[in-house]
This record gives structure tokens, sequence and C-alpha cells, in this order.
């Protein structure tokens, strides 16, 4: 297949070119600087001008593939919710140009809460949940693509992606905890992430490309459960730096804006999407990153 995907640069997207080249795929690249030309033409990807303001280029990128993966995304937390409603547009714009094409769309999006169990890929969002949930508005628009006989299909991904070059979560965490002096983890720290290697979460979405159905769901979570106080220890190991426990009231001057993501407790199976994409991952696990050191490079 000649795949169109979108964050092809970025830390979740390079490794996806890099697997779907690997598949024996191609690949063309939404590329909006010539430092993001030249890097995808190194990979060996062919490059599409544009943004994700730029509804034509978006539309004429999936209009000339076989299939689209959307990867990019805004990650701007003071303007979570404009962020979260452009990815929306960007959904419904690439979906606009694969109806009635039989062509599959891959967007991404985050990994569910489920009170008292594992989340599982059938668990849904409410009706309207973007009102209070913003990251939401990624899977009501896929869902309303599925209904429109497109063959979108959803990859949730853990709140940590993580590996070599990992500027999300546990780098803004390590940050934080060289910042206050101790890496810290929100009362007795038992509500728990889900994980996975980048490179494991890259099989996933190709995977996914070629086998999705309409709106079906996967989950890159190749550990379904760490305890937050687990992470905060390796952080503390890692930057010689204590782990300490902060009350939910002292939460947010000490995490600032992002208290909200680190008190989440959203345990996480992947059971059926490794039955149905027939993956195993096989990367190293986020404490073992951790350990390794590679975060200090």
């Amino acid at each position: 297949m000649n795949v169109f995907v979108t964050g092809a640069t970025g830390f979740i997207g390079t490794a996806v070119v890099r697997e779907l080249l690997g598949s024996g795929h191609r690949v063309l690249g939404l590329a909006r600087s010539r430092a993001s030309e030249e890097a995808l033409r190194a990979l060996g990807a062919d490059v599409q001008q544009g943004d994700l303001e730029d509804g034509a280029s978006l539309v004429r990128g999936a209009s000339g593939c076989d299939g689209v993966i959307h990867t990019a995304f805004v990650h701007d937390f003071s303007r979570y919710k404009q962020a979260c409603e452009l990815d929306r547009r960007v959904i419904e714009t690439l979906g606009s140009a694969l109806r009635g094409t039989g062509k599959a769309l891959i967007v991404t999006a985050g990994t569910l809460g489920a009170p008292g169990r594992r989340a599982t890929e059938e668990d849904r969002f409410g009706p309207n949940a973007s009102e209070t949930t913003p990251r939401a508005a990624s899977e009501e628009a896929a869902d309303a693509l599925a209904e429109q006989g497109v063959r979108v299909g959803v990859v949730r991904a853990s709140p940590s992606v993580h590996g070599e070059g990992d500027h999300g979560f546990v780098p803004m965490l390590i940050q934080i905890a060289k910042d206050k002096g101790a890496s810290a983890y929100i009362g007795e720290g038992n509500n728990r992430w889900n994980a996975v290697h980048r490179s494991d979460a890259a099989r996933v979405f190709v995977r996914a490309l070629e086998r999705t159905s309409p709106g079906a769901r996967f989950h890159a979570v190749s550990e379904p459960e760490i305890p937050f106080r687990d992470i905060a220890a390796a952080i503390g190991r890692l930057l010689g730096l204590p782990a300490k426990s902060v009350s939910a009231e002292e939460a947010p001057a000490h995490f600032g804006q992002l208290a909200w993501a680190f008190a989440r407790d959203c345990p996480t199976s992947s059971d059926r999407t490794r039955e149905l994409l027939d993956w195993t991952p096989s990367h190293p696990s986020l404490l073992d990153d951790l350990a390794s050191r590679i975060y200090l490079r």
C-alpha cells in the first residue's frame, strides 16, 4: 500500500513510518517544514507539504493513497480543548476524502479509565463525552465516519509511549523532579498507568491499518498497569532523588497544570488487540527504559 501519514516526523509517527517501510509499504508523510521534509526523505518516505490547518493538503494526501494513519496532535496543554477540536476537524477532513472508497483510516486516541477494572477495547465514551473529556472528540469523529461507512479504526495509545527520544509525560515528570528536588506521586501512588514502547505501538498502527473494520478499537498497550509510585521511584533512582508522596491538595503546586494526568487511574487490557492483530510486544518495559538511562541522554 501507499500510506499517507500525518505526524510522520513525530515520536510515534517516525516509528510508524519505519514500520510501514519495513513491512513493504510506501509512505507519503505530511511535512510542514523543510526540516521535516528532509527527515522524511532520509527515512525513505515521500513528502506531502502541508499542516493540520490545511484541509486541502489533507484531502490531497488522503485521496492519493491507499490508506491513512493519523498520528499528529497539537500537544499544547494550555489550549487542550482547542487542540482536541482541531483533531476532530482533521479526522472529519481525512474521512471525507475516503468516504465510499473502502480505504482504511487509523486515528489516534488515548486509553480510557474504567472504574474498578481494566478498560477494554469494547469500552466507549458516553454521549457528548467531549463536553467534559475533550480527548473524546477524536473517537466521536471516528464513530461519525464509521456510521457513514468509512473503514476507520482507533488506536488508543498509552499515556506513556516510551523509548529513546520520548518527549511526552515521562520527560515532563523527570523535569518536574529535577525542579522540585524530589520525584512525587499522589497519595499512596496506587493509581495505575499503562505503557508501551513506541516500536511496539508502531506495529499496532500498521497492523490495524491492514485489518481494521469500521469503528474498531485497538489498544497499543504492552503493560496493562503500573502503579504510579513505581514510576516515581524509578525516576527518583535515575536522578538520585527521593521519591515522595504529595496530597491531592498539594499536587497542583507540584505538578502544575498536568496534575490531573498524573492522578489518572487507567489500567488497560490489550488482550483483544493481541488476538485480532497477532501482536506480541517485544521491546523493553517502561521501568527498564528508565533503568537504562536513555532518559538522561
